[in-house]
């Protein structure tokens, strides 16, 4: 990460007091570049903005309809949800759906992400349901029972469910399965990682799909789970989080996905200023996921133009945050500071 410019200044009166440095890459589902910043070939881990794609499998394979899995349950296996009492009770559906119960999940259990839930639990009542994966972990044992796959074993990497993946995120991606690294998620699931350029090609073919070279089933598949995320952002995230609020804010135009560490990626329908649709992707340096991440995604979507100023203001109002001391007062800004380049 040599040389990653800076995006974010921290503030504190009139110095700049810390600074965050990213990596930022804009491209077309056809693989050309249209914007980037710094290193646009940088390999990291998807982390949870792989999720879009780790589902894609369950609907190419027949698997989400047989089963019954619904949109809204589509969208919940796409995210990570809030743990919130919904995104709770659409998970314990779904293993009812396939036979199994929590037990069978192997993400481990996990406080609520939204404040209010986790506030009103003890800790003796978090589960595994409440994990942000628990979702993607009952979507990828769905497709091993429709496989009639080893369920034990449904996070080992070569698992037939995780074959799947990794073959759709290659094909999406135009790399062989043996050109993508593995590591372990939080969540315990196999995590993949990919050049930064590639990451927004995928999301660019998600967005649309009619651009990309693909048997009919992965086709189609791309299109129901985009269906499904723009129809239900709520199960993507949750109260208070700047994916699903980023979703709704922009009707439905723009996909967002959240990845630990930094890392987020964004799909842009095909629209007036882009009419082959555009696939973003950013890794923060340092990792952070608190302060710098909602500035340089507003700040990117400002820049390109793809949300109007009363939009912008509206979530910047909720997502970046000022700097307060202990007694609230205000005493310096998060602010950003970078130029996407046209390539």
């Amino acid at each position: 990460m040599d040389g990653a410019p800076v995006v974010v200044e921290v503030t504190r009166g009139q110095l700049v007091e810390s600074r965050h440095r990213a990596m930022i890459v804009a491209c077309d589902p056809h693989g050309r570049v249209r914007f980037g910043l710094g290193d646009m070939g940088f390999v990291t881990f998807l982390r949870s903005a792989a999720k879009p794609i780790q589902v894609l499998p369950l609907v190419s394979s027949g698997a989400a309809r047989h089963f019954g899995i619904t949109s809204k349950e589509l969208a919940l296996l796409s995210g990570s949800h809030s743990g919130e009492p919904e995104h709770v009770d659409a998970v314990a559906q779904l293993l009812r759906k396939i036979g199994l119960s929590e037990t069978a999940l192997q993400c481990g259990p996990h406080p609520p992400l939204d404040a209010e839930t986790a506030r009103r639990l003890r800790p003796d009542e978090v589960t595994v349901l409440h994990h942000p994966c628990s979702g993607k972990h009952a979507g990828m044992l769905a497709l091993a029972r429709f496989l009639d796959a080893d369920i034990n074993g449904y996070l080992d990497p070569e698992h037939p469910v995780q074959r799947q993946i990794r073959r759709t995120l290659a094909h999406l991606a135009d790399c062989s399965p043996s050109a993508i690294g593995i590591g372990v998620d939080g969540c315990s699931a196999p995590t993949f990682a990919l050049p930064l350029e590639r990451i927004a090609l995928v999301y660019a073919r998600l967005v649309n799909p009619e651009a990309v070279d693909v048997e009919a089933p992965l086709r189609s598949a791309l299109r129901e789970v985009a269906c499904a995320l723009r129809a239900h952002p709520e199960m993507v995230g949750g109260t208070r989080r700047l994916d699903t609020d980023l979703i709704r804010a922009s009707e439905g135009r723009i996909l967002s996905k959240a990845g630990a560490e930094g890392v987020h990626a964004l799909g842009v329908f095909p629209c007036a200023r882009f009419p082959d649709g555009l696939g973003i992707a950013l890794k923060i340096e340092d990792g952070d996921d608190r302060r710098a991440r909602a500035p340089v995604v507003l700040e990117i979507l400002r820049q390109l133009e793809l949300l109007d100023r009363s939009t912008l203001d509206k979530l910047s109002a909720s997502y970046i945050r000022e700097v307060k001391n202990h007694r609230g007062a205000v005493v310096g800004t998060i602010r950003p500071r970078f130029r996407l380049e046209a390539i």
